[in-house]
């Protein structure tokens, strides 16, 4: 054992770890957010081509081209905030919030297409949870704890999200149940799979308490001012 790893105290060995964590969980986020990247600028080259084409007639419409230019600021607006919105999931900003209902919304969004190509339905039962809790907290947990599950359950499966809570305390439940059908593309990960402990760890470092058993998981989120 050399010197360096010899005087890591247990503080920075657990910050290590969380560190680690979180790492996998982007990794394995990464190709969820790429799509969601390349939603919003494809338009951008759609129709830049139908303008070329408009711009090429004798006469173009300038109407149409007008049209056509409103369409792709509008595009690119969305792209660059898409981008900018990314960047928030890699560095955080402090003490930010969001309602829960809307970051439950974000994160089905962001991992509904993904976990339907492995076999795994995700379904919202959230339909208002206005209370504010950590931004940061709640895009690391809801979807860590979404892939944990999904790494340890066979597909088929339908992955089902309620909420419930009070003024101070607001309670994610993740419902697993066994379907039949379709068991979806099988294939590697884009990166190994989640352990529960990881997810367990993230969940210390935000304060948030997470149980877990076999119909699922529950995340409870102290609710913020």
């Amino acid at each position: 054992m050399d010197d360096t790893t010899a005087t890591i105290s247990p503080a920075e060995a657990n910050l290590m770890r969380v560190e680690a964590a979180r790492y996998a969980l982007l990794r394995r986020l990464s190709f969820a957010m790429r799509h969601q990247l390349v939603m919003h600028l494809q338009p951008i080259g759609m129709v830049t081509e139908v303008m070329e084409r408009r711009l090429r007639a004798a006469t173009p419409d300038l109407a149409q081209v007008h049209d056509g230019m409103t369409k792709i600021n509008n595009f690119s607006k969305a792209a660059v905030q898409s981008c900018l919105d990314v960047i928030t999931w890699l560095a955080p900003e402090p003490g930010a919030t969001m309602a829960v209902q809307e970051g439950v919304q974000e994160v089905m969004a962001l991992l509904r297409s993904n976990f339907s190509f492995r076999g795994f339905a995700l379904r919202s039962e959230v339909e208002t949870a206005p209370q504010p809790v950590g931004k940061s907290a709640l895009r690391m947990l809801l979807p860590g704890v979404l892939v944990a599950l999904s790494d340890l359950t066979p597909a088929p499966a339908d992955l089902i999200l309620r909420a419930s809570g009070d003024e101070d305390m607001v309670r994610l439940e993740v419902h697993v149940h066994a379907t039949q059908g379709d068991t979806g593309v099988t294939g590697e990960l884009p990166y190994r799979p989640m352990k529960w402990s990881e997810i367990e760890a993230l969940a210390r470092a935000e304060d948030v308490e997470l149980t877990r058993d076999e119909a699922g998981a529950v995340l409870s989120f102290p609710v913020l001012a």
